[in-house]
This record gives structure tokens, sequence and C-alpha cells, in this order.
């Protein structure tokens, strides 16, 4: 099992390295990694048979609390829509590029994934 670092910031960054490595994996090209605005943070953004891919990576060390993909919620969900609509208009993209939101849930090693997720 891997070892959980000690804060949240470098928990995430080895989750979403892990994460990163398994969409690479299945054919994903990863273009970004955390993207910022002011309300909100995409952690991964990557391209896919023609889709722009906007990814959410979750980690859970167990399902104690519930299961990593459940805690994209409809704020959550929302923050990202926005981000990602930033971050179409910051690097020029037009309207009529295909997207989607994927998350990347992961408990323990186990890594699913969840294409089209919302």
């Amino acid at each position: 099992m891997t070892k959980t670092p000690g804060n949240k910031r470098e928990t995430g960054s080895v989750y979403e390295d892990m994460a990163a490595r398994y969409l690479t994996g299945q054919g994903y090209e990863i273009l970004e990694r955390n993207f910022r605005d002011r309300l909100g943070e995409i952690d991964i953004i990557a391209r896919q048979g023609g889709y722009l891919i906007f990814v959410e990576v979750k980690y859970r060390r167990d399902t104690g609390s519930g299961y990593p993909e459940e805690a994209v919620s409809r704020q959550k969900q929302q923050r990202i829509r926005h981000t990602a609509s930033y971050y179409l208009y910051r690097r020029g993209y037009g309207e009529d590029v295909p997207c989607r939101f994927d998350v990347v849930s992961i408990t323990g090693d186990e890594i699913l994934l969840f294409k089209n997720a919302f």
C-alpha cells in the first residue's frame, strides 16, 4: 500500500500523480495539472479521442466515510464547470470544442475512472 504523506497538499499531489499515470495508461494526454482560477481548481486537464477532459481526483484511505466519488457534490461540480469555462477562455478554445468531466476515485490503491461523471 502507498504511504500517505503528512499534509493534505502532499497527499493530494501523490494521488494526483497516481491518477495522471493511470490516465496516461488509458490513452489520455495530460495537458495541465492544478489549473486554478479565483473560484476553483481542476486537478487534471487532458485530451483523449477528440475530447478535452477536465478530471477531478478524489482519494479516501477506505470507504468508512463514503466513496471518494461521492465527495464531488453539486457545488463542487459547479465550481469545476466554472473553472473549465475560464480555462477554455484563457486558452483560446472555441465554444464548439467537445468537453467532458471525469472523476478518478482512489480508495487505498484501487483506482476507478468515471467517464462523463457530470
